[in-house]
């Protein structure tokens, strides 16, 4: 009996995929449920998986096809398969044969390296002299004098001829660049990301404003509990989750932050998905911690932590990335000390995070040093004002440097 591999669905509004890869060959066996093959779309890469076990028959689709929602990508002959055991897949390194030497025959290897300045006895002063202080080779200098000597005359001939020698150098001839290059095509996914960020650019009337926090507080409140917390809850303590809880309290009190434009209106969210952005492999993405208001700290980290694990993995889905109401992107981890992130389209605004970093700061006319972040609010001027963004940005900062600010909610 014959199977069909089709295209699953993709998720709301995506229609085709791009064949990244097939995992397998025709004639290879495989198992129910296996990856056979990586579909990369406009927003995330996904695996499909084998729809029954048996044996690969037909691949009708190959790397970089374009394929529609229930296109036919190949055919499996479904039965049972062997499937050998570990000791019986596994497989032996061959070595390569000892070749014995007849010791009898066994030529001993001569050193033949000649130091480049060697300066024997026999020279006079003035010629090792020369020679030392010029790295000259004394195998290039023609002797003239007594018994095959070499007198400074020789010496002195040898350096001026070792200098026009240097001065009649010509660089070679320039190198042709174009067979050094590699031109690629460009993956969906790549190529999604440059089409949304560049109608960012081009419709949002995009302006940003920069603060500094003081983290002395809020790293030692993740100092104090990191190991406890993490015993409690099974997950590492970041940073991440007080800025997701500061965020959401400046929201609250800025809603436009919160809201996005569509045609003429204006539609203010009254929930919170927050989108964190993960640098892969494939790309930057933004899967999106849903309700964030309603978590837990501990709620956070730990969604954090598996939506970050399944970008790094290519497991995000159509669902993980999608309803997000604002963006934080942390170029910090990458030590960026200051940027410009880009709107993440519909939303109104992202929140950029850099490098901590050690500097000297003015404390009640002091000069101390802090471990002190630049932040970045990159917002909408056409539905975000200048007051309304500059007032988040200080909510956040308020909220980060008195964390407790962030348990009671103001």
């Amino acid at each position: 009996m014959t199977i069909d591999i089709k295209v699953p669905s993709l998720g709301e509004s995506v229609t085709e995929a791009t064949i990244a890869r097939w995992y397998k060959n025709i004639g290879d066996s495989v198992i129910i449920d296996e990856p056979l093959l990586e579909l990369e779309t406009d927003k995330v890469t996904l695996e499909v998986p084998a729809p029954a076990t048996g044996q690969l028959s037909d691949i009708k689709v190959k790397d970089g096809d374009t394929v529609e929602v229930g296109t036919i990508l190949g055919v499996i002959n479904e039965g049972a398969i062997e499937i050998k055991t570990e000791a019986e897949a596994e497989v032996v390194e061959k070595k390569e044969p000892v070749v014995k030497q007849d010791p009898i025959t066994e030529v001993p290897k001569i050193n033949t390296q000649v130091n480049s300045t060697p300066v024997s006895n026999e020279l006079s002063p003035a010629v090792r002299k020369i020679v030392a202080e010029n790295n000259i080779n004394i195998n290039d200098i023609t002797p003239s004098g007594k018994s095959g000597r070499i007198t400074k005359e020789d010496a002195l001939n040898s350096l001026n001829q070792k200098t026009i020698n240097v001065e009649n150098y010509s660089s070679p001839e320039p190198v042709n660049n174009t067979m050094q290059t590699e031109r690629v095509p460009m993956s969906r996914l790549r190529k999604t990301i440059a089409k949304r960020l560049k109608d960012a650019q081009n419709t949002a009337a995009i302006l940003t404003t920069f603060n500094e926090v003081d983290m002395s507080e809020l790293i030692k409140v993740r100092s104090e509990y990191k190991e406890f917390f993490e015993k409690k809850h099974g997950v590492k303590l970041g940073f991440m989750s007080f800025f997701v809880k500061a965020c959401i309290t400046a929201l609250k009190e800025i809603p436009e932050v919160n809201a996005e434009i569509e045609n003429d209106d204006i539609i203010y969210k009254n929930y919170y998905n927050v989108g964190v952005a993960v640098g892969t492999d494939q790309g930057l993405v933004v899967p999106v911690v849903r309700n964030a208001d309603q978590l837990t700290v501990a709620d956070i980290e730990k969604s954090i932590s598996s939506l970050g694990k399944k970008a790094r993995d290519g497991k995000l889905s159509i669902s993980d990335m999608q309803d997000g109401t604002f963006t934080i992107s942390n170029g910090g981890v990458y030590g960026s000390l200051m940027s410009t992130p880009i709107i993440n389209p519909p939303q109104s605004a992202v929140l950029g995070m850099h490098k901590i970093q050690e500097r000297p700061i003015a404390v009640d006319g002091n000069v101390v040093i802090r471990p002190m972040m630049y932040l970045a609010l990159s917002y909408d001027h056409r539905l975000v004002d200048g007051k309304a963004a500059v007032t988040f940005l200080v909510r956040v900062k308020e909220s980060l440097e008195d964390p407790r600010r962030i348990l009671l909610s103001v």
